[in-house]
């Protein structure tokens, strides 16, 4: 008797025993882990640009031949800004100009206030750790425009370093940076606007301002007093290309083609000789 209801006994542990769920968890070889999902698909702006319908262009509108703001109208012109235009149809939109200056030209790009930035820009390394550059569309570098009469006077950094010499300068770019690391004895005079700069050496308030090859030999067309000196050997080697926003590889290899196109193809050339030859 007390045998058979110590087993009975047994017998039912056992059975509750099989009967209780098990803590360990079953694998599901068909159903992945979250950690196995790759992440989201970055935003470019190669898809914003066309679901928004507006290319956003940082541009200083200071700078002909390639940009250029009409204070009246407040139209913008110029090589650049008809490439915008190209651009901005490419992309099933339209171009919407972020005003700036060359000070703050990277740094609004940077910051997100506009999706490029164009308009006669020159690649150097400090600009490149903030902005990601395009296929260069033209070399260029630092070369003097003068009087005409003083062209033979201003040839070479030496002949313009001297005390009784005022070279002018726009502030916050390229031209800025190189005339101080140059001129050590003459004298330089910064001239806040970009578009009025080159009426201080017609009207003899400075001799010299050196700037893009490009630009000198585009202001010696409009200013027939005015002189570029040996553009066709400047200073210094530049290039010109479009700023993008640095992590956004995917809208730079889509500009990059663009601008390679453009420039093999005629588009490029067409816009620069149109302002070339006004």
């Amino acid at each position: 008797m007390r045998r058979a209801a110590a087993l009975s006994v047994l017998t039912c542990a056992l059975a509750l025993t099989a009967a209780a769920p098990t803590t360990a968890p079953v694998a599901r070889p068909d159903r992945p882990s979250a950690a196995a999902h790759p992440s989201a698909r970055p935003a470019t702006l190669l898809d914003t640009v066309p679901r928004r319908g507006i290319l956003r262009v940082c541009t200083t509108g200071d700078y002909r031949p390639f940009t250029h703001r009409d204070p009246a109208t407040g139209a913008y012109s110029g090589v650049d800004i008809s490439m915008a235009r190209d651009l901005a149809e490419s992309l099933d939109a339209e171009p919407r100009y972020v005003a700036t200056t060359w000070a703050k030209l990277v740094g609004d790009l940077a910051a997100g206030r506009c999706d490029i930035a164009m308009g006669g820009v020159s690649i150097t390394l400090s600009r490149a750790r903030e902005a990601a550059f395009s296929e260069p569309t033209r070399t260029d570098g630092k070369t003097p425009i003068v009087r005409c009469a003083d062209q033979d006077k201003y040839r070479t950094l030496r002949q313009i370093d001297r005390p009784g010499t005022t070279v002018v300068v726009n502030p916050g770019g390229t031209n800025e940076q190189f005339t101080r690391s140059v001129i050590k004895h003459a004298t330089i005079k910064p001239h806040p606007d970009n578009t009025t700069v080159f009426d201080e050496i017609i009207a003899g308030r400075a001799d010299v301002m050196m700037t893009d090859a490009s630009e000198t030999r585009y202001q010696s067309t409009i200013h027939p007093e005015l002189c570029a000196v040996h553009p066709d050997r400047p200073f210094t080697f530049s290039e010109k290309a479009y700023a993008v926003p640095r992590a956004d590889t995917e809208f730079k290899e889509y500009v990059d083609q663009w601008v390679h196109l453009a420039t093999h193809d005629g588009t490029y050339k067409k816009y620069e000789d149109a302002w070339m030859t006004r």
